[in-house]
């Protein structure tokens, strides 16, 4: 059974974590099966949905499947994740998470490399690490980080605390907080309302916006003046604003 399902209707791909029996806890091959799902999308694809099945998310790393590593052979796998999780961040498409049960360590990794994130009443968000004589390596320092702050986020971690969708919508875990059940039909919604926009526009959203935060204000102000004289350069540019023009909706390519 493949530890990763693809479904594609359209423009809208839906990506499913399936380890149901480890509540879609990572190993190396699941990394393998996830990048490859990814670098394999179809170009005709817009929008990617991101979810679990069984009632969970992704509960992390497998524990049961952890080896001892050296160092150097740590550091390799570590950056492994790093390139692997880059790629969903910035791989040019949205990605949308429809999340439920654990979202856990590894699992909230993976989910803050999303740029939609929606939380049912189920839904845990811890980063365990700590209390497993470890560290976080799949990138939770800089994404996590940077949503909760680090001084949240070290709290976080020193005591193994769990936040709920209601506190995860709060604090920017999560963008949504819907009722049970619900986060596959609203991940639906949105992905189809994403692949409606304009494709460059949408490629900027999902590469510039993070890259900018890196920047220093005048870097920063640069790029975005690039962006939106290459994005005015197009046709959907001209369609958008006859659209608005003609008071219709925009048909773009």
């Amino acid at each position: 059974m493949a530890m990763i399902e693809r479904e594609i209707d359209g423009a809208i791909a839906t990506v499913t974590m399936n380890r149901p029996d480890k509540r879609n806890a990572m190993s190396d091959a699941f990394i393998a099966e996830l990048e490859n799902a990814f670098v394999t999308m179809p170009e005709a694809v817009r929008v990617i949905i991101l979810t679990g099945t069984a009632g969970h998310y992704c509960s992390g790393l497998d524990l049961a499947e952890h080896k001892e590593r050296s160092a150097e052979e740590g550091i390799y796998h570590s950056r492994n994740w790093h390139r692997i999780l880059d790629m969903i961040q910035f791989g040019g498409r949205p990605v949308v998470s429809a999340m439920f049960g654990a979202v856990i360590g590894g699992g909230l990794e993976i989910a803050a490399a999303t740029h939609v994130r929606i939380a049912e009443p189920s839904t845990i968000f811890q980063l365990p690490e700590g209390r497993r004589g470890i560290f976080v390596g799949g990138g939770a320092t800089v994404r996590v980080g940077r949503i909760l702050g680090a001084d949240r986020m070290t709290e976080m971690m020193l005591t193994g605390r769990k936040y709920g969708a209601e506190d995860g919508e709060r604090l920017g875990l999560a963008h949504y907080s819907v009722g049970e059940g619900e986060a596959l039909s609203l991940a639906r919604e949105l992905a189809g309302k994403i692949s409606r926009n304009a494709p460059l526009s949408n490629y900027f959203m999902v590469q510039a916006l993070a890259r900018i935060e890196d920047m220093s204000k005048a870097d920063g102000l640069f790029t975005e003046s690039l962006c939106a004289a290459l994005s005015q350069t197009t046709p959907d540019a001209q369609e958008g604003l006859h659209a608005f023009l003609e008071k219709r909706a925009p048909k773009f390519r």
